[in-house]
């Protein structure tokens, strides 16, 4: 049986190379502190405070933060909103929005025969103010809005009104 090791254990830990002695690496004098020790945690927690903050700053500047302005008024409507939605999806309407080359929204609308449109266009990070949209139909029994759509990605919520007053509402993503 061979080993590496010497039979003199004074020898084998005056080994450089001897697997019962940690490496060096500043030489014999070389010790872990609370000094290193104390650095290590403060270099820590100075990464870990200094990312929450570009994220905080970067969730604040992206984000206005306001989905209604009311959430306890917006819950006594909820009931109805969900009422209405049902009422809505069961007219079986459907509307397909698109921009067009000139800016403009274009909408193909399946369902009613005549009908009022207007909408409203919100940008999602809320950098532009919202444009309202007027829609008038086009030769090609499309609608089309009176008002050019700035560049970029808007979020457009429909509200359709037909000849007996039905009202329907839909939204919908034009990039």
């Amino acid at each position: 049986m061979s080993t590496n090791l010497s039979r003199d254990p004074q020898r084998t830990l005056r080994h450089p190379q001897s697997p019962l002695r940690p490496p060096r690496f500043r030489g014999d004098d070389a010790k872990f502190t609370g000094r290193h020790m104390a650095a290590i945690m403060i270099g820590f927690f100075a990464v870990v405070i200094a990312v929450n903050l570009f994220m905080a700053r970067e969730a604040s500047a992206t984000f206005g933060g306001v989905v209604v302005e009311n959430s306890y008024v917006a819950s006594q409507h909820f009931n109805r909103w969900l009422d209405e939605a049902a009422a809505e999806r069961a007219l079986g309407w459907r509307a397909a929005l698109a921009r067009r080359a000139d800016g403009r929204v274009a909408l193909t609308l399946t369902g009613p025969q005549a009908a009022q449109v207007s909408a409203v266009a919100r940008h999602p990070l809320g950098r532009q103010r919202d444009q309202a949209l007027r829609f008038a139909r086009a030769r090609t029994g499309h609608f089309v809005s009176d008002e050019v759509l700035p560049a970029g990605r808007w979020r457009v919520r429909l509200e359709v009104r037909d000849r007996t007053a039905t009202v329907w509402r839909s939204e919908g993503d034009v990039r």
